[in-house]
């Protein structure tokens, strides 16, 4: 099999197995493990192989790494791109995303073939506009209660963001998914909080470590132990949330909840009673992979957004006066969906972020059939890895791409950006599915916020790099100024 794939393999660019190196990139990979000092090291260095390797061969549209005999076929050109997530053909998940399983079973993320299409067709109508307009009163309260907090944090010289905007998006996202509190903000030393980002780190820990890709390995490592215990907190509170609410839609039905905003558990219960397609451990493995891949990825965002804006005083000013002809001096007046939907500024400026700092840098599909893209042919059982960081970068798409431009994304400019050039969410039919939840919540709070505040900054681009973990994190804590506006 081997041979097999490296026939047409070698084939491509890249850093290619050879007599004296037969691992390829596995042996860079090897040292780096062996020679950094942490875990961020371990991180950063990562990065920039991958960094150095897209300086080589990222004109191309997709070049080979190796990891031993194992083929990664890496995308960095929206050709190539476009190619791989158009269709339906290659649309099973990097054997990677295995790892994953034991925290989210076999649900939206991780299942492929029939499984995932008909889940995808279910969940779609629970993230429809409609439904989501009910939810702004819970993202509201919420942005309201943090712009509180940092109103307090006024006279620090700095207040570090992380952590309050990490258990605001939890807090945000529980109420919304489970229709219950988990009261992350006032009480982050819980032991679900802890669950939520020791499970992630486990999880980061096992794909950089290729020594812990056995399974058989892996159970014998403390890593393991932590995992089933921190899993067991998780799927404990989801259980509980299920049962209780099961238990009063069998005592009452569900006729006295008709006028009340329902959350996604509430819809899923709904479809468990009417047709007995999902069970209730269908039920927690969705709830459970919202909550933790749905709250991480919009607060770090949010991190990035906000420490941009603190970097470019015109940026913000532009924001102030786009929300002060939106809300006017009242910055008590509740947030509404059609608030949210005459702040175009803002959406350029949260899509320029998140081109810069790409949330999910990197994600992977498995071909399970020999195919061809872009001229290559691409061998059955190698791995495909969308490169969006590098993607996003492409020079002849956004010139000076280090550079923060929101006016990339006004309507005349947009239009130039070429299909598949620009995914912060992916595409295709596995697009996120809640990436409208996400702009709206990350629109909420940037309003609770900077029409209260002005941020500022106090550390520069270069001291604060990106690392890559499982989602795009800052090497160091992100420190913001909060400064109430005159």
């Amino acid at each position: 099999l081997s041979i097999w794939r490296s026939k047409y393999s070698i084939l491509m660019p890249g850093n290619r197995p050879r007599f004296f190196n037969p691992l390829g990139d596995a042996t860079q990979f090897l040292f780096i493990h062996l020679t950094s000092p942490s875990r961020d090291s371990l991180d950063h260095s990562f990065f920039k192989y991958l960094a150095d390797s897209f300086s080589k061969y990222g004109h191309k549209s997709l070049y080979c790494m190796w990891m031993l005999y194992e083929p990664f076929v890496m995308f960095s050109k929206a050709d190539a791109v476009k190619e791989l997530l158009k269709g339906t053909a290659i649309n099973e998940k990097c054997w990677v995303y295995d790892f994953t399983k034991a925290l989210f079973g076999t649900g939206l993320l991780t299942s492929g073939g029939t499984k995932w299409k008909s889940r995808r067709k279910l969940l779609n109508p629970c993230f429809h506009t409609d439904i989501l307009k009910d939810f702004q009163e819970v993202f509201d309260n919420h942005a309201q209660k943090l712009a509180n907090f940092f109103q307090c944090e006024t006279e620090n010289e700095f207040t570090y963001i992380d952590t309050p905007l990490k258990l605001s998006t939890l807090d945000m996202i529980c109420e919304t998914i489970c229709g219950a509190s988990v009261g992350a903000f006032e009480n982050q030393n819980s032991e679900y909080i802890k669950a939520i980002s020791r499970l992630s780190e486990i999880f980061m820990v096992r794909v950089y470590n290729f020594f812990l890709w056995p399974e058989f390995i892996y159970k014998r490592t403390h890593y393991y132990k932590e995992q089933v215990h921190y899993l067991k907190v998780l799927q404990d509170f989801s259980r509980s949330v299920i049962r209780e609410k099961k238990d009063r839609y069998q005592k009452g039905g569900n006729n006295s909840d008709k006028r009340k905003r329902k959350a996604l558990m509430d819809m899923l219960l709904d479809r468990h009673f009417e047709f007995q397609d999902l069970n209730e451990e269908d039920i927690r493995e969705e709830v459970d992979t919202f909550i933790m891949e749905g709250h991480d990825t919009t607060a770090v965002s949010l991190m990035w957004t906000l420490f941009l804006i603190g970097h470019h005083p015109d940026v913000q000013s532009k924001l102030h006066e786009e929300l002060d002809r939106t809300f006017g001096k009242d910055v008590d007046t509740p947030i509404s969906v059609n608030d949210l939907n005459h702040l175009d500024y803002m959406e350029c400026v949260i899509k320029e972020s998140n081109r810069i700092y790409t949330i999910v840098p990197i994600y992977g599909r498995q071909f399970y059939e020999d195919t061809t893209i872009c001229g290559y042919t691409i061998p059955k059982g190698s791995s495909g890895i969308v490169l969006s960081y590098y993607l996003h970068r492409d020079e002849t798409v956004f010139p000076d791409p280090e550079k923060f431009d929101p006016d990339r994304f006004l309507p005349e400019n947009e239009i130039n950006i070429p299909d598949f050039a620009y995914i912060p969410f992916s595409a295709g039919p596995r697009n996120c599915i809640g990436q409208k939840f996400a702009m709206m919540e990350m629109k909420t709070i940037l309003v609770a916020i900077l029409r209260r505040f002005e941020v500022h900054s106090l550390d520069g681009r270069d001291k604060v790099l990106p690392l890559m973990q499982v989602t795009l994190n800052p090497s160091i804590r992100i420190r913001i100024r909060f400064r109430c506006r005159q």
